[in-house]
């Protein structure tokens, strides 16, 4: 059904959402309101706030490295995670514009080797909005299958779409959400299947090239900022991942860049209106959950205002990037101490001015 949520991220995407004067922080405000988290969580990492695309506020906080005593700083890139998502699903619908991709196409349109019952079934839009229905049979291998060395091992998408991702239907697509990488993986498959090109190269020549990300990576680039478990004691945690999780939670950017890419994407006009409009109606409204990412709405300057909010967390690193439509102001956080993302998400909240 398509509902108030749906109308307003709707109205986003087409640029019709009321115009407000910025609630978002800045200067002596914007320190004050980071100074208070600071005084009840142990985050390390970067602050930056934007306007139209360009910074207005930022604030580094910490070590990127604690043991080596390398600070923050603004171009240090972290895991963003699950924002990966966002990527994908933008770099989707450009080859749904391209005439490559329907979302509303069986999945066997493009996986013709994937098993023919369940691929007659799932559609596109079903993996991209987490309500596919498949299991998540990673999470099932590996516990009936403990392999300390697993991620040294090498697998193709192809099998990893056999092993882990072909499952019988934990439910009919449509009619309940599960956040299960296995969706991501197939997206994986599929983007590599019309393209013809590794995903990593297909998402260059889609995505990170065009609009300029080049601190935005799937695989851990220089100088990246630990992941720590814990402060006290102090304790790294890994993030081993394959390549084909790259789609789910595999990438690496910077403050920055997601900071153009925010712009370029919801602002401008990297996506036409209407796959802009399609990324951004939601899907699940229980998660607020559209294609690849969430849109809700907060309450700022006294109204119901309509945001996207992409999120991350992998290992110890959790990220938040904050856009509200109306007034394009954004906010990106980036950390490495395993902070709660609730508390990721009250603090991008805070800085919004929202309640």
């Amino acid at each position: 059904m398509f509902g108030r949520r749906e109308f307003l991220a709707g109205a986003a995407a087409l640029g019709l959402v009321e115009n407000a004067s910025a609630a978002v922080l800045s200067g002596g405000a914007a320190d004050k309101a980071v100074d208070a988290f600071l005084r009840t969580q142990p985050f390390q990492g970067v602050v930056l706030i934007g306007k139209a695309g360009k910074p207005i506020y930022s604030r580094t906080v910490g070590f990127a490295d604690i043991e080596a005593k390398t600070p923050a700083a603004l171009d240090t890139p972290y895991v963003i995670a699950s924002i990966s998502k966002w990527l994908t699903s933008t770099a989707i619908l450009k080859l749904v514009e391209a005439g490559k991709l329907d979302l509303d196409a069986p999945i066997s349109t493009y996986l013709p080797d994937y098993r023919a019952d369940t691929g007659a079934k799932v559609k596109l839009r079903h993996l991209m909005t987490n309500i596919s229905g498949v299991p998540n049979g990673f999470a099932t291998w590996t516990k009936a299958n403990p392999d300390p060395d697993l991620f040294k091992k090498s697998f193709t998408t192809a099998q990893a779409v056999k092993l882990w991702c072909s499952g019988d239907l934990a439910f009919e697509p449509g009619t309940k959400f599960d956040y299960a990488l296995t969706n991501w993986v197939i997206i994986t498959a599929i983007i590599e299947a019309v393209t013809g090109k590794p995903f990593a190269q297909a998402m260059a020549e889609l995505i990170t090239g065009p609009l300029g990300l080049t601190r935005t990576k799937p695989v851990d680039p220089p100088n990246i900022a630990v992941s720590y478990r814990t402060l006290e004691p102090l304790v790294r945690q890994s993030n081993e991942r394959f390549p084909f999780f790259a789609a789910s939670g595999g990438y690496a950017s910077t403050a920055g860049d997601l900071l153009k890419a925010a712009h370029a994407v919801f602002d401008g006009g990297f996506l036409p209106p209407a796959r802009k409009k399609q990324l951004l109606t939601v899907g699940w409204p229980d998660q607020d959950y559209a294609l690849g990412g969430r849109v809700k709405t907060l309450f700022a300057d006294g109204m119901p205002r309509v945001f996207a909010w992409e999120t991350g967390r992998a290992a110890g690193y959790r990220s938040v990037l904050g856009h509200r439509f109306d007034d394009q102001t954004t906010v990106v956080l980036l950390n490495n101490t395993s902070i709660t993302q609730k508390a990721m998400d009250e603090f991008a909240s805070s800085l919004f001015g929202t309640v």
